[in-house]
């Protein structure tokens, strides 16, 4: 079974940029996608964005689209978020994902990583 390891997170103030990093322990297929989602307290876990393995294609909710940027370094199994200009509202743990196209949170077949928090101050 896949093991994902995330690192990156912290805490930060208003604005300031975060870089996560997952990290897959075997190989990604091109028909899989990895991902990330969050979940804040009190809330329901939630998609952030994700990125089609073979072709590269990325997506992101609404609430994140021109601040986050998912990139991925196939050769290394890795996929990364780039979070700039942050809110106190992103304040979450972040959950590395990766399964089957179109990477449903709901999927038996998505694996998950730890969590790793990330907490922005105003």
């Amino acid at each position: 079974q896949v093991q994902l390891v995330e690192s990156g997170g912290g805490s930060v103030q208003a604005g300031d940029s975060l870089r996560l990093s997952c990290a897959a322990s075997t190989r990604t297929l091109s028909s899989s996608a990895m991902g990330w989602f969050r979940q804040a307290p009190g809330k329901e876990r939630e998609f952030v964005a994700k990125i089609k393995w073979g072709v590269g294609s990325t997506y992101y909710a609404d609430s994140v689209k021109g601040r986050f940027t998912i990139s991925k370094v196939s050769a290394e199994n890795t996929v990364y978020l780039q979070m700039n200009n942050l809110k106190p509202e992103d304040t979450a743990v972040y959950y590395c994902a990766r399964g089957p196209w179109p990477l449903e949170m709901d999927s038996r077949r998505t694996s998950w990583g730890q969590g790793i928090q990330v907490t922005v101050s105003s």
